[in-house]
């Protein structure tokens, strides 16, 4: 752990504080013991811990009166309530009130740990600032990231128009929200528009608002964006698939500072800074004659390039990472962990939905994935479908070695002879599929002689046969 958290455990059994006592300080936290809950309201006016721990039974008052005391205090601690006389009704009253976790004694000491964890992790994530919706931290150490990182921090006093471009799901909206928080218009708003979702006759009105009756179905005046964003930033998704029309007025909105809203005649003025995103190539599409040059360069003042993930692998341990946690927090779930094989496997993945797909998979396996670690057989089938012969080897051989351990761990023996059956088996299957039956040439490609090709046959058809006797007898004997 990267540091010592502080936890406290309210219990009335020394016995009880010993043991937690003794097992969270092996897990490196801080521990503190209480056996009333007056000592613990004495002890919230000196410091707050990173979890409670306390048992719903005790001498002075209910345990669950700690979160009561926590929130007219206004401290966001996670309480886990422990106790020896559990039932529905009481399980359900201690989530009402809002516990983090509900423990039954006896309990598993791993539980408890793991519980722990989670709501140290959760706490972590309470004490840091509030993110903008929809946005999350940007990390990354590859040199790509860094270049952004370093680009973001030289235009951190100023308000220049930017132009990210990326692959989509690369980031592109991340990067636009951490240059307005990160600019003398921070404390203004952010507001992000996808150019791309709406339809055309109606993104001048939602750019620049409209008048009462100035189109059919105009019944009120509306603000657009541009008002909206006033004194922050104006994020522009997708500005590639802008309509020409539209492109001429939005050069003269950022050419002359003004504009007018759709059916309007009072002059209004823009006061927002422009960041434009595109996964389009806006140069071509200038050559082609679909994209205003003018409007490229008003644009294209500062240019980040965000890499596709597939250019940044060194950042995709950290970032599934990080994903994994705020699922699990957001989710109320256990956070999973990813085995070092896990992340070499998502390594070689291309990533065709870069960013995104990686959050995305990240939430399918921590509400998916059967235990607290994920393996790489954990992984979807489709990551494994666009990797190179090598790296499907590579995560093969993992699934393979992850087989042998989980066989060894309860006990499994003749596991060489079961893999070698079984990868028999699966050869001699796809080779004759593969030559539509035909044993000689199915013998060629695998290197066996037609005669041993059959005796192996002959054997697998043979156990089969046995196999299904087996099951005949045993349906019929129930």
């Amino acid at each position: 752990m990267s540091r010592r958290a502080d936890i406290w455990v309210l219990d009335d059994d020394e016995a009880i504080r010993f043991v937690l006592q003794r097992a969270l300080s092996k897990r490196g936290y801080n521990v503190e013991c209480f056996d009333t809950v007056t000592a613990v309201g004495d002890a919230l006016r000196h410091g707050h811990p990173q979890a409670i721990l306390t048992d719903i039974r005790l001498p002075d008052a209910d345990g669950l009166s700690v979160v009561d005391m926590l929130e007219r205090l206004a401290i966001e601690i996670p309480v886990i309530a422990m106790t020896a006389y559990s039932d529905l009704d009481q399980a359900v009253s201690a989530f009402q009130k809002g516990v983090f976790e509900y423990l039954p004694k006896p309990f598993d000491l791993d539980q408890v740990i793991s519980v722990v964890d989670r709501a140290v992790a959760k706490k972590d994530i309470l004490e840091q600032p509030p993110a903008e919706p929809g946005g999350s931290q940007l990390l990354g150490e590859s040199p790509a990231m860094q270049e952004v990182f370093r680009t973001i921090g030289r235009l951190s006093r100023s308000d220049i128009s930017v132009l990210i471009t990326g692959e989509t799901g690369s980031g592109k909206e991340v990067v636009a929200r951490v240059l307005h928080q990160h600019s003398p218009r921070a404390t203004g708003p952010f507001v992000a528009i996808n150019t791309a979702a709406i339809p055309a006759e109606l993104l001048e009105s939602e750019l620049f608002g409209h008048e009462k009756g100035s189109f059919t179905g105009a019944h009120s005046r509306r603000v657009g964006r541009f008002e909206e964003a006033a004194r922050g930033t104006l994020f522009l998704d997708e500005i590639g698939d802008m309509p020409l029309a539209l492109q001429t007025r939005l050069l003269r909105v950022l050419a002359e500072g003004d504009y007018y809203r759709v059916g309007g005649r009072d002059l209004l003025q823009a006061d927002v800074r422009v960041i434009a995103a595109t996964h389009q190539d806006l140069e071509q599409k200038v050559r082609d004659g679909q994209f205003r040059e003018d409007l490229y360069h008003r644009l294209n003042v500062i240019r980040i390039a965000l890499p596709p993930l597939r250019e940044r692998t060194a950042d995709i341990g950290m970032l599934a990472r990080r994903f994994l946690l705020r699922v699990a927090v957001e989710l109320g779930l256990e956070e999973k962990r990813l085995r070092p094989e896990t992340i070499r496997v998502l390594e070689a993945y291309d990533w065709p939905g870069n960013v995104r797909q990686l959050l995305n998979l990240c939430r399918q396996l921590c509400v998916m994935a059967p235990g607290d670690q994920i393996f790489p057989a954990d992984l979807p089938v489709e990551l494994f479908g666009s990797r190179t012969p090598a790296q499907a080897e590579a995560a093969w051989s993992e699934s393979l070695r992850q087989w042998a351990r989980r066989e060894l761990a309860s006990g499994g023996t003749d596991l060489f002879g079961r893999a070698q059956e079984e990868l028999e088996r699966v050869l001699i299957d796809c080779a004759l599929d593969q030559t539509g039956g035909q044993r000689q040439k199915a013998a060629e490609l695998l290197g066996l002689g037609r005669n041993t090709l059959t005796r192996k046959l002959q054997k697998f058809d043979s156990e089969d046969n046995d196999e299904a006797s087996m099951r005949t007898q045993a349906a019929g004997g129930t």
